[in-house]
């Protein structure tokens, strides 16, 4: 069930021999966002992540990124944890989730190159395996109501991985005023 409803949230497109089932359309604004609780780290601590009860604080950035060390996905980590505190004073949290194993996320999430420490990351290692077909990063805005207020994916918009952290971060602060 979990693998179900992340990857309803969390996958635009996925192709490729390891998935068996056809590929998810995105979320787009106005839709509902189903709630998940995912495993995953801060800092290279154990952390559990719910969608439902960070929506009580504020609304929610969450990245879909395939792999951890991979050009777009480092790129996008480090440039949210640089404006984490910005996000932080916009009232957002900000979670990535990824195919990665919970012993590569806790590497990734403490290493001060990408997330620092700064984010927590959870793992959807079930969705697929490293090594497959293509994964898009995908960037979702959660509103406290649940509903999705924007999606971003690598695919679709061409923006690059710092376009969707400022976009994200432009979005959330708007929010605020």
């Amino acid at each position: 069930m979990k693998k179900l409803m992340i990857a309803a949230l969390l996958t635009a497109c996925v192709a490729g021999p390891a998935f068996t089932t056809p590929a998810w359309a995105a979320l787009k604004p106005g839709d509902t966002a189903p709630d998940f609780t995912a495993k995953g780290s801060l800092g290279g601590k154990d952390f559990t992540f719910n969608l439902k009860d960070a929506l009580k604080k504020g609304p929610v950035v969450v990245y879909f990124y395939p792999s951890a060390y991979t050009g777009g996905c480092d790129a996008e980590a480090h440039a949210f944890a640089e404006d984490a505190d910005k996000f932080a004073a916009a009232g957002a949290q900000i979670v990535g989730v990824s195919a990665d194993s919970l012993d590569r996320l806790k590497v990734f999430s403490d290493d001060p190159e990408f997330c620092a420490g700064k984010f927590p990351i959870a793992s959807d290692a079930d969705t697929n395996e490293i090594g497959h077909g293509f994964i898009e990063r995908v960037t979702f805005v959660v509103g406290r109501d649940g509903k999705v207020l924007s999606t971003m994916s690598s695919a679709d918009d061409h923006l690059s991985p710092v376009d969707h952290v400022d976009k994200s971060l432009a979005l959330v602060q708007s929010l605020k005023k």
